[in-house]
């Protein structure tokens, strides 16, 4: 399915919401690492909620380079991303 990048943002940012709620981070920082403790991080990113969440959200797959560098984004950067790998995909 196609998806403007408004869509992608949006769709993203709810999400990430969802997960940085959960933390105390920095309340304005956009990075998408928020999803997750920035005091203990996961060991292994790919395979967390948050990324399942995105994977099913756009119906993509996400490896695991792919998610390394989506982890240190922001969000506006890991919208292009996101949209780059449903190109590919299309």
């Amino acid at each position: 399915m196609n998806y403007s990048k408004k869509e992608i943002y949006e769709m993203l940012f709810k999400i990430f919401m969802k997960y940085k709620k959960r933390y105390k981070n920095p309340p304005k920082s956009k990075q998408m690492a928020c999803m997750w403790s920035i005091t203990n991080p996961p060991d292994i990113i790919e395979d967390t909620p948050p990324f399942h969440d995105i994977e099913k959200a756009f119906n993509i797959s996400i490896d695991e380079d792919d998610c390394l560098e989506i982890y240190d984004m922001n969000i506006e950067e890991a919208t292009e991303k996101i949209a780059n790998i449903i190109k590919i995909l299309c």
